[in-house]
Protein backbone atom coordinates (compact mmCIF):
# COMPACT_ATOMS: atom_id res chain seq x y z
CA UNK A 1 0.00 0.00 0.00
CA UNK A 2 1.50 3.52 -0.52
CA UNK A 3 2.42 5.62 2.03
CA UNK A 4 -0.08 8.21 1.37
CA UNK A 5 -2.50 6.21 2.42
CA UNK A 6 -0.99 5.56 5.94
CA UNK A 7 -0.67 9.67 5.83
CA UNK A 8 -3.89 10.01 5.22
CA UNK A 9 -5.33 7.51 7.60
CA UNK A 10 -3.61 9.85 10.59
CA UNK A 11 -6.17 12.71 9.53
CA UNK A 12 -9.20 10.33 9.48
CA UNK A 13 -7.37 8.86 13.29
CA UNK A 14 -7.62 12.77 14.21
CA UNK A 15 -11.05 13.53 12.61
CA UNK A 16 -12.64 10.08 14.03
CA UNK A 17 -11.59 11.11 17.45
CA UNK A 18 -13.43 14.26 17.18
CA UNK A 19 -16.58 12.58 16.27
CA UNK A 20 -16.66 10.26 19.25
CA UNK A 21 -14.68 12.35 22.61
CA UNK A 22 -17.61 13.92 22.90
CA UNK A 23 -19.68 11.12 24.57
CA UNK A 24 -17.10 11.58 28.23
CA UNK A 25 -16.98 15.61 27.72
CA UNK A 26 -20.75 16.49 27.46
CA UNK A 27 -20.47 16.87 31.34
CA UNK A 28 -17.74 19.00 31.68
CA UNK A 29 -19.01 20.79 28.51
CA UNK A 30 -22.45 21.55 29.89
CA UNK A 31 -20.93 22.57 33.39
CA UNK A 32 -18.57 24.86 31.90
CA UNK A 33 -20.83 27.05 29.61
CA UNK A 34 -23.74 26.52 31.84
CA UNK A 35 -26.31 24.73 29.84
CA UNK A 36 -27.72 21.28 30.56
CA UNK A 37 -26.18 17.82 29.29
CA UNK A 38 -29.19 17.64 27.08
CA UNK A 39 -28.50 21.04 25.65
CA UNK A 40 -24.93 20.02 25.19
CA UNK A 41 -25.85 16.72 23.70
CA UNK A 42 -26.46 18.95 20.39
CA UNK A 43 -22.98 19.03 19.79
CA UNK A 44 -23.23 15.98 18.44
CA UNK A 45 -26.49 15.94 16.13
CA UNK A 46 -24.88 19.27 15.05
CA UNK A 47 -21.63 17.16 13.83
CA UNK A 48 -24.00 14.71 12.44
CA UNK A 49 -25.94 16.52 10.52
CA UNK A 50 -22.86 18.55 9.11
CA UNK A 51 -20.94 15.35 7.94
CA UNK A 52 -24.42 14.23 5.96
CA UNK A 53 -25.02 17.94 4.02
CA UNK A 54 -21.19 18.33 4.07
CA UNK A 55 -20.09 15.70 2.11
CA UNK A 56 -22.12 15.65 -1.39
CA UNK A 57 -21.73 19.49 -1.16
CA UNK A 58 -18.17 19.59 -0.23
CA UNK A 59 -16.86 16.60 -3.27
CA UNK A 60 -18.73 18.99 -5.40
CA UNK A 61 -17.29 21.98 -4.10
CA UNK A 62 -13.67 20.26 -4.59
CA UNK A 63 -14.17 17.94 -7.47
CA UNK A 64 -12.13 20.62 -10.05
CA UNK A 65 -9.10 20.85 -7.32
CA UNK A 66 -6.14 18.53 -6.91
CA UNK A 67 -7.14 15.90 -4.33
CA UNK A 68 -3.94 17.17 -2.51
CA UNK A 69 -5.13 20.97 -2.51
CA UNK A 70 -8.48 19.78 -1.54
CA UNK A 71 -7.13 17.61 1.34
CA UNK A 72 -4.76 20.25 2.54
CA UNK A 73 -8.23 22.62 2.71
CA UNK A 74 -10.16 20.76 4.28
CA UNK A 75 -7.79 19.41 7.09
CA UNK A 76 -6.86 22.95 8.03
CA UNK A 77 -10.31 24.09 8.43
CA UNK A 78 -10.71 21.31 10.80
CA UNK A 79 -8.01 22.15 12.51
CA UNK A 80 -9.02 25.98 13.01
CA UNK A 81 -13.00 25.01 13.98
CA UNK A 82 -10.97 22.97 17.07
CA UNK A 83 -9.34 25.95 17.81
CA UNK A 84 -12.20 28.08 17.92
CA UNK A 85 -14.21 25.24 19.46
CA UNK A 86 -11.34 25.47 22.19
CA UNK A 87 -11.54 29.47 22.47
CA UNK A 88 -15.60 29.38 22.70
CA UNK A 89 -17.23 30.78 25.87
CA UNK A 90 -20.99 29.77 24.78
CA UNK A 91 -22.47 26.95 23.22
CA UNK A 92 -24.04 29.04 20.22
CA UNK A 93 -20.52 29.40 19.22
CA UNK A 94 -19.36 25.74 19.96
CA UNK A 95 -22.24 24.49 17.73
CA UNK A 96 -21.04 26.27 14.77
CA UNK A 97 -17.53 25.36 15.01
CA UNK A 98 -18.73 21.94 15.31
CA UNK A 99 -20.94 22.21 12.09
CA UNK A 100 -18.05 23.44 10.39
CA UNK A 101 -15.53 20.59 11.58
CA UNK A 102 -18.06 18.18 10.76
CA UNK A 103 -18.47 19.74 7.08
CA UNK A 104 -14.79 19.98 6.59
CA UNK A 105 -14.46 16.21 8.11
CA UNK A 106 -17.42 14.95 5.55
CA UNK A 107 -15.47 16.60 2.12
CA UNK A 108 -11.92 15.30 3.57
CA UNK A 109 -13.10 11.34 4.00
CA UNK A 110 -15.48 12.05 0.89
CA UNK A 111 -12.12 13.25 -0.99
CA UNK A 112 -10.00 10.96 0.37
CA UNK A 113 -12.17 7.92 -0.06
CA UNK A 114 -11.97 8.81 -3.95
CA UNK A 115 -8.45 9.32 -3.01
CA UNK A 116 -7.39 5.96 -1.89
CA UNK A 117 -9.38 4.63 -4.67
CA UNK A 118 -7.05 5.71 -7.74
CA UNK A 119 -4.22 5.18 -5.55
CA UNK A 120 -4.44 1.84 -6.36
CA UNK A 121 -4.82 -1.16 -8.74
CA UNK A 122 -9.10 -1.18 -9.49
CA UNK A 123 -8.88 -4.34 -7.70
CA UNK A 124 -7.20 -3.37 -4.39
CA UNK A 125 -9.54 -0.66 -3.68
CA UNK A 126 -10.86 -2.82 -0.45
CA UNK A 127 -7.69 -2.92 0.86
CA UNK A 128 -6.90 0.48 0.62
CA UNK A 129 -10.45 1.59 2.24
CA UNK A 130 -9.33 -0.82 4.95
CA UNK A 131 -6.24 1.25 5.69
CA UNK A 132 -8.24 4.55 5.35
CA UNK A 133 -10.70 3.31 7.58
CA UNK A 134 -8.29 1.93 9.99
CA UNK A 135 -7.73 5.50 11.56
CA UNK A 136 -11.66 5.50 12.68
CA UNK A 137 -10.88 2.07 14.81
CA UNK A 138 -7.36 3.43 16.22
CA UNK A 139 -9.42 6.41 17.10
CA UNK A 140 -12.21 4.18 19.04
CA UNK A 141 -8.94 2.28 20.80
CA UNK A 142 -6.46 5.19 21.75
CA UNK A 143 -8.18 8.06 20.47
CA UNK A 144 -11.31 8.48 22.59
CA UNK A 145 -10.17 6.98 25.90
CA UNK A 146 -6.90 9.54 25.60
CA UNK A 147 -9.02 12.38 24.43
CA UNK A 148 -11.62 11.58 27.55
CA UNK A 149 -8.58 11.01 30.06
CA UNK A 150 -7.24 14.49 28.78
CA UNK A 151 -10.17 16.24 29.48
CA UNK A 152 -10.46 14.45 32.97
CA UNK A 153 -6.87 15.99 33.82
CA UNK A 154 -6.85 19.17 32.00
CA UNK A 155 -9.94 20.24 31.00
CA UNK A 156 -12.26 19.51 27.87
CA UNK A 157 -10.52 22.34 26.06
CA UNK A 158 -7.13 20.73 26.29
CA UNK A 159 -8.92 17.82 24.20
CA UNK A 160 -9.98 20.47 21.19
CA UNK A 161 -6.52 21.79 21.27
CA UNK A 162 -5.09 18.42 20.84
CA UNK A 163 -6.67 17.63 17.51
CA UNK A 164 -6.19 20.85 16.11
CA UNK A 165 -2.29 20.15 16.65
CA UNK A 166 -2.99 16.44 15.47
CA UNK A 167 -4.37 17.91 12.41
CA UNK A 168 -0.45 19.60 11.59
CA UNK A 169 1.50 16.77 11.09
CA UNK A 170 -1.17 15.32 8.99
CA UNK A 171 -1.05 17.86 6.82
CA UNK A 172 2.34 17.91 6.31
CA UNK A 173 2.09 13.87 5.14
CA UNK A 174 -0.56 15.64 2.96
CA UNK A 175 1.48 17.88 1.39
CA UNK A 176 4.31 15.77 1.01
CA UNK A 177 2.84 11.83 0.20
CA UNK A 178 0.04 12.66 -1.35
CA UNK A 179 1.10 13.25 -5.53
CA UNK A 180 -0.36 16.26 -6.91
CA UNK A 181 -2.92 15.91 -9.60
CA UNK A 182 -1.39 17.50 -12.92
CA UNK A 183 -2.47 17.86 -16.03
CA UNK A 184 -4.62 14.86 -17.87
CA UNK A 185 -3.30 13.20 -20.27
CA UNK A 186 -3.93 13.71 -24.07
CA UNK A 187 -5.58 9.87 -24.66
CA UNK A 188 -7.67 10.26 -20.51
CA UNK A 189 -10.90 9.90 -21.11
CA UNK A 190 -12.59 13.56 -20.23
CA UNK A 191 -14.20 14.06 -16.29
CA UNK A 192 -17.87 13.97 -16.36
CA UNK A 193 -19.70 16.85 -15.30
CA UNK A 194 -21.57 16.90 -12.26
CA UNK A 195 -24.71 16.38 -13.54
CA UNK A 196 -23.39 12.90 -15.10
CA UNK A 197 -22.14 11.98 -11.86
CA UNK A 198 -25.23 12.47 -9.69
CA UNK A 199 -27.51 11.14 -11.95
CA UNK A 200 -25.72 7.79 -10.97
CA UNK A 201 -27.89 8.21 -7.50
CA UNK A 202 -30.75 7.02 -9.68
CA UNK A 203 -29.23 3.65 -10.43
CA UNK A 204 -30.99 1.30 -8.63
CA UNK A 205 -27.49 -0.62 -7.82
CA UNK A 206 -25.92 2.17 -6.18
CA UNK A 207 -29.14 3.57 -3.73
CA UNK A 208 -29.46 -0.29 -2.68
CA UNK A 209 -25.78 -0.66 -1.73
CA UNK A 210 -25.55 2.66 -0.17
CA UNK A 211 -29.03 1.72 1.60
CA UNK A 212 -27.74 -1.27 2.76
CA UNK A 213 -24.47 0.20 4.13
CA UNK A 214 -26.31 2.50 6.21
CA UNK A 215 -28.42 -0.01 7.61
CA UNK A 216 -25.35 -1.51 8.64
CA UNK A 217 -24.08 1.65 10.26
CA UNK A 218 -27.15 2.14 11.61
CA UNK A 219 -27.19 -1.14 13.65
CA UNK A 220 -23.57 -0.39 14.85
CA UNK A 221 -23.67 2.88 16.15
CA UNK A 222 -27.28 2.55 17.42
CA UNK A 223 -26.15 0.10 20.38
CA UNK A 224 -22.23 1.73 20.17
CA UNK A 225 -24.02 5.18 21.42
CA UNK A 226 -25.42 3.62 24.82
CA UNK A 227 -23.16 1.01 25.74
CA UNK A 228 -22.44 3.06 28.86
CA UNK A 229 -25.48 2.74 30.32
CA UNK A 230 -25.60 -1.07 28.74
CA UNK A 231 -22.12 -1.95 31.18
CA UNK A 232 -23.28 -0.08 33.96
CA UNK A 233 -26.65 -0.65 34.23
CA UNK A 234 -27.27 -4.13 32.62
CA UNK A 235 -24.13 -5.69 33.64
CA UNK A 236 -24.05 -3.92 36.23
CA UNK A 237 -20.31 -2.87 36.11
CA UNK A 238 -18.35 0.18 37.69
CA UNK A 239 -18.24 3.02 35.70
CA UNK A 240 -14.17 2.26 35.06
CA UNK A 241 -15.42 -0.78 32.85
CA UNK A 242 -16.82 1.48 30.30
CA UNK A 243 -13.80 2.41 28.41
CA UNK A 244 -12.38 -1.12 28.40
CA UNK A 245 -15.57 -1.59 26.99
CA UNK A 246 -15.47 0.98 24.55
CA UNK A 247 -11.50 -0.20 23.38
CA UNK A 248 -12.72 -4.17 23.08
CA UNK A 249 -15.26 -2.89 20.70
CA UNK A 250 -12.38 -0.40 18.83
CA UNK A 251 -10.18 -3.33 18.67
CA UNK A 252 -12.75 -5.93 17.26
CA UNK A 253 -13.58 -3.00 14.81
CA UNK A 254 -10.02 -3.26 13.53
CA UNK A 255 -9.65 -6.51 13.86
CA UNK A 256 -12.85 -6.47 11.17
CA UNK A 257 -11.39 -4.01 9.09
CA UNK A 258 -8.13 -5.42 8.38
CA UNK A 259 -9.38 -8.96 7.87
CA UNK A 260 -12.36 -7.93 5.43
CA UNK A 261 -9.98 -5.36 3.52
CA UNK A 262 -8.41 -8.63 2.15
CA UNK A 263 -11.51 -10.00 1.05
CA UNK A 264 -13.40 -7.12 0.30
CA UNK A 265 -12.46 -6.78 -3.11
CA UNK A 266 -12.25 -10.42 -4.33
CA UNK A 267 -14.93 -12.60 -1.67
CA UNK A 268 -17.48 -9.53 -1.22
CA UNK A 269 -20.29 -12.09 -1.29
CA UNK A 270 -18.75 -14.40 1.13
CA UNK A 271 -18.37 -11.66 3.48
CA UNK A 272 -21.90 -10.63 2.87
CA UNK A 273 -23.47 -13.62 3.05
CA UNK A 274 -21.53 -15.55 5.76
CA UNK A 275 -20.44 -12.15 8.00
CA UNK A 276 -24.38 -11.12 8.13
CA UNK A 277 -26.43 -13.41 9.55
CA UNK A 278 -23.43 -14.05 12.34
CA UNK A 279 -23.41 -10.10 12.69
CA UNK A 280 -27.66 -10.63 13.21
CA UNK A 281 -27.04 -13.68 15.70
CA UNK A 282 -24.46 -11.56 17.58
CA UNK A 283 -27.00 -8.76 18.02
CA UNK A 284 -29.57 -11.28 19.65
CA UNK A 285 -26.90 -12.86 22.29
CA UNK A 286 -25.82 -9.64 23.12
CA UNK A 287 -29.53 -8.50 24.19
CA UNK A 288 -30.17 -11.70 25.79
CA UNK A 289 -27.05 -12.18 27.53
CA UNK A 290 -25.83 -8.56 28.37
CA UNK A 291 -26.21 -8.95 31.99
CA UNK A 292 -23.33 -11.52 32.65
CA UNK A 293 -20.57 -9.07 32.04
CA UNK A 294 -17.81 -12.24 30.66
CA UNK A 295 -20.61 -12.65 27.72
CA UNK A 296 -20.92 -8.81 27.37
CA UNK A 297 -17.34 -8.54 26.93
CA UNK A 298 -17.10 -11.24 24.55
CA UNK A 299 -19.70 -10.23 22.47
CA UNK A 300 -18.55 -6.24 22.38
CA UNK A 301 -15.23 -7.58 20.95
CA UNK A 302 -16.83 -9.88 18.09
CA UNK A 303 -19.61 -7.52 17.54
CA UNK A 304 -17.12 -4.66 16.94
CA UNK A 305 -15.12 -6.84 14.32
CA UNK A 306 -18.07 -8.13 12.67
CA UNK A 307 -19.74 -5.00 12.26
CA UNK A 308 -16.84 -2.85 10.69
CA UNK A 309 -15.98 -5.84 8.78
CA UNK A 310 -19.52 -5.79 6.96
CA UNK A 311 -19.78 -2.28 6.54
CA UNK A 312 -16.14 -1.33 5.30
CA UNK A 313 -17.10 -4.15 2.18
CA UNK A 314 -20.53 -2.30 1.65
CA UNK A 315 -18.78 0.85 1.41
CA UNK A 316 -16.06 -0.49 -0.79
CA UNK A 317 -19.24 -1.84 -3.02
CA UNK A 318 -20.37 1.50 -2.82
CA UNK A 319 -17.18 2.86 -4.51
CA UNK A 320 -17.33 0.14 -7.22
CA UNK A 321 -21.55 1.00 -7.70
CA UNK A 322 -20.05 5.12 -8.09
CA UNK A 323 -16.86 4.10 -10.16
CA UNK A 324 -18.28 6.44 -13.02
CA UNK A 325 -18.39 9.49 -10.50
CA UNK A 326 -14.68 10.05 -9.99
CA UNK A 327 -15.06 12.71 -8.31
CA UNK A 328 -18.58 12.42 -6.19
CA UNK A 329 -18.24 8.76 -5.26
CA UNK A 330 -16.79 8.98 -2.29
CA UNK A 331 -18.99 11.45 -1.26
CA UNK A 332 -21.79 8.60 -1.64
CA UNK A 333 -19.75 6.28 0.41
CA UNK A 334 -19.73 9.19 3.06
CA UNK A 335 -23.33 10.13 3.03
CA UNK A 336 -24.45 6.61 3.59
CA UNK A 337 -22.08 5.72 6.45
CA UNK A 338 -23.18 9.20 8.40
CA UNK A 339 -26.67 8.63 7.48
CA UNK A 340 -26.53 5.37 9.44
CA UNK A 341 -24.26 7.11 11.96
CA UNK A 342 -27.07 9.65 12.81
CA UNK A 343 -30.30 7.39 12.46
CA UNK A 344 -29.31 4.54 14.35
CA UNK A 345 -28.35 6.68 17.72
CA UNK A 346 -32.20 8.49 17.25
CA UNK A 347 -33.67 5.13 16.50
CA UNK A 348 -32.21 3.29 19.65
CA UNK A 349 -32.78 6.58 21.65
CA UNK A 350 -36.55 5.69 21.57
CA UNK A 351 -36.76 2.17 23.61
CA UNK A 352 -34.52 4.46 26.58
CA UNK A 353 -36.35 5.66 29.00
CA UNK A 354 -38.20 5.44 32.53
CA UNK A 355 -38.66 1.25 33.16
CA UNK A 356 -37.49 0.62 29.52
CA UNK A 357 -34.82 -1.92 29.71
CA UNK A 358 -30.98 -0.77 28.58
CA UNK A 359 -30.88 -3.31 26.13
CA UNK A 360 -33.71 -1.74 24.11
CA UNK A 361 -30.85 -0.05 21.57
CA UNK A 362 -29.09 -3.82 21.11
CA UNK A 363 -32.73 -5.34 19.76
CA UNK A 364 -32.53 -2.11 17.61
CA UNK A 365 -29.56 -3.05 15.96
CA UNK A 366 -30.61 -6.42 15.30
CA UNK A 367 -33.59 -5.46 13.66
CA UNK A 368 -31.30 -3.02 11.49
CA UNK A 369 -29.63 -6.17 10.64
CA UNK A 370 -32.11 -8.12 9.70
CA UNK A 371 -33.65 -5.21 7.20
CA UNK A 372 -30.49 -5.60 5.81
CA UNK A 373 -30.42 -9.23 5.48
CA UNK A 374 -33.50 -8.90 3.57
CA UNK A 375 -32.12 -6.63 1.01
CA UNK A 376 -29.08 -7.83 0.70
CA UNK A 377 -29.39 -11.40 0.64
CA UNK A 378 -31.85 -12.13 -2.59
CA UNK A 379 -29.49 -9.40 -4.75
CA UNK A 380 -26.31 -10.51 -3.83
CA UNK A 381 -24.85 -11.25 -6.99
CA UNK A 382 -26.17 -7.62 -7.51
CA UNK A 383 -24.01 -6.15 -4.72
CA UNK A 384 -21.20 -8.24 -5.41
CA UNK A 385 -20.57 -7.53 -8.97
CA UNK A 386 -17.08 -6.98 -9.75
CA UNK A 387 -15.74 -4.59 -11.20
CA UNK A 388 -14.42 -3.55 -15.40
CA UNK A 389 -11.88 -5.80 -16.66
CA UNK A 390 -12.91 -8.84 -13.87
CA UNK A 391 -15.97 -10.25 -16.08
CA UNK A 392 -15.84 -14.22 -16.58
CA UNK A 393 -12.46 -15.00 -15.63
CA UNK A 394 -13.16 -13.72 -12.35
CA UNK A 395 -9.46 -12.40 -11.97
CA UNK A 396 -8.21 -8.95 -11.87
CA UNK A 397 -8.13 -6.93 -14.98
CA UNK A 398 -6.58 -3.41 -15.96
CA UNK A 399 -7.49 -0.65 -13.95
CA UNK A 400 -10.57 1.28 -15.79
CA UNK A 401 -12.23 3.58 -13.92
CA UNK A 402 -15.21 3.64 -16.23
CA UNK A 403 -16.88 1.38 -13.17
CA UNK A 404 -18.47 -2.24 -14.39
CA UNK A 405 -18.90 -3.71 -17.79
CA UNK A 406 -22.10 -5.50 -17.15
CA UNK A 407 -23.47 -1.37 -16.29
CA UNK A 408 -21.57 -0.85 -19.30
CA UNK A 409 -22.97 -3.29 -21.75
CA UNK A 410 -19.33 -4.32 -22.39
CA UNK A 411 -17.95 -7.80 -22.49
CA UNK A 412 -19.24 -9.63 -18.98
CA UNK A 413 -22.38 -8.01 -19.47
CA UNK A 414 -23.93 -10.70 -21.14
CA UNK A 415 -27.11 -11.81 -20.85
CA UNK A 416 -30.18 -9.80 -18.40
CA UNK A 417 -31.01 -7.21 -20.71
CA UNK A 418 -33.55 -5.60 -18.56
CA UNK A 419 -31.35 -5.47 -16.08
CA UNK A 420 -28.66 -3.82 -17.95
CA UNK A 421 -31.04 -1.12 -18.86
CA UNK A 422 -31.93 -0.67 -15.08
CA UNK A 423 -28.14 0.28 -14.56
CA UNK A 424 -28.04 -3.46 -12.46
CA UNK A 425 -25.59 -6.00 -13.22
CA UNK A 426 -26.89 -9.10 -14.19
CA UNK A 427 -26.51 -11.93 -11.93
CA UNK A 428 -23.82 -13.88 -14.09
CA UNK A 429 -21.60 -11.25 -12.88
CA UNK A 430 -21.36 -12.01 -9.33
CA UNK A 431 -18.62 -12.79 -7.55
CA UNK A 432 -19.68 -14.09 -4.18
Amino acid sequence: MPLALYLLAVAVFAMGTSEFMLAGLLPDIAADLGVTVGAAGLLTSAFAAGMIIGAPLMAALARRWPARSGLLAFVLVFAAAHAVSALSANLPVLLVARVVAAVANAGFLAVALTTAATLVANDRKGRALAVLLSGTTVATIAGVPGGAALGTLLGWRATFWAIALLCLPAALGIVTGVPARGEPAPDDPPRPSLRTELRLLTRPRLILVMLIAALVNAATFGTFTFLAPIVTGTAGLAEWWVPVVLVLFGLGSFLGVTVAGRLADRRPGLVIAAGGPVLLAGWVALAVLAARPVALLVLVFVQGALSFALGSTLITRVLYAASDAPTMGGSYATASLNIGAAGGPVLAATTLGPGQADIGPVWVSGLLIAAALLLALPLLRVITAPPAGRAGAGSPGPHDSRGDGAEKGTPGGTGGRGQEAAGIPTAADGDD
